[in-house]
């Protein structure tokens, strides 16, 4: 009787953190995200409930179409990390020795050391007009003059890369450093080209931690701020900018919340629709790693 009312109070005392911090940082503020984007105003200081802001956001080309490129440019750079990811997260899992993986992995983590400002202020002094790049460029006789590679979507896409590829690599990694070699093996002695064990071996293996690395680097890269105003300049047309223009500039927190439950929203059902081509569900991915 004692060990098991112990167990009920380890239980008790290891969960409330966590209980509380889901409840009080994520569901509690949520939920008063949505009940602001229900309000209209009709008049000073006076609201009634309804679907105005929602209607307000569907009549503005400019607010979805915002949306949905900051959707197409979270899947491109989800899709770019898993390709500059795997092969990186494959060689430490597979290839390298064992005792050198754990410096390998710590290199990995390296930019984490340093806030998201940081690193975007880094890429603007590698790549601004008077930047590290252009000045080599320069002196390679590559090019007559200074060369601006700031504020376009492409130095956004690399500037995102570079921020959530280390989110692919770990439940990549995790993943692979599962897999039994001899799987490999017996492809090989079945004759199988090493396409074909990529393929047919190592994919299917390695789809639950791919699919968990899309999920984390898609939901962060679509709701990044400071990468894609830092490096697109006034030429981003990000989401996340709608929204803090809403709350902070205008001061209009019922647009504001409609945007970010629409952004919400969105991204799920993006997560969602990719789960269920891939065949893959939450609890085999994410809640797996």
């Amino acid at each position: 009787m004692f060990r098991s009312d112990a167990s009920k109070l380890s239980l008790i005392l290891l969960m409330t953190p966590f209980v509380l911090w889901i409840g009080l940082l994520i569901v509690l503020p949520q939920l008063g995200i949505g009940y602001i984007s229900l309000r209209e105003k009709v008049g000073p200081r006076e609201y009634e409930l309804g679907l105005a802001n929602y209607i307000d956001f569907i009549n503005e080309p400019i607010y979805w179409n915002t949306l949905l490129r900051t959707a197409w440019m979270s899947i491109l750079v989800t899709a770019l990390a898993l390709l500059v990811g795997f092969p990186v997260a494959y060689y430490i899992a597979k290839i390298a020795q064992q005792r050198s993986r754990a410096a390998l992995f710590l290199l990995c983590l390296i930019p984490l050391w340093v806030s998201d400002l940081v690193r975007a202020f880094g890429w603007i002094v590698l790549l601004r007009e008077t930047g590290v790049v252009s000045g080599m460029l320069q002196t390679a006789g590559l090019i007559s003059g200074p060369v601006e590679l700031l504020y376009n979507d492409v130095t956004v896409v690399i500037g995102l890369v570079y921020t959530v590829v280390l989110f692919m690599i770990v439940p990549l990694f995790s993943t692979l450093d599962g897999m039994d070699n001899s799987l490999l093996e017996a492809g090989y002695n079945l004759g199988g080209s090493r396409v074909t064990v990529f393929r047919r071996i190592v994919v299917p293996y390695a789809m639950p931690g791919i699919v968990a690395g899309c999920i984390i680097t898609f939901m962060l890269t679509a709701g990044s701020y400071l990468t894609p105003i830092l490096l697109g300049g006034k030429n981003s047309s990000w989401f996340t900018e709608q929204i803090y223009d809403q709350f902070i500039t205008r001061y209009n927190w019922e647009s504001g919340a409609t945007f970010g439950v629409l952004l919400l929203g969105f991204t799920s059902f993006v997560v969602w629709l990719g789960l269920r081509l891939t065949g893959q569900s939450l609890a085999n991915t994410v809640a797996k790693e």
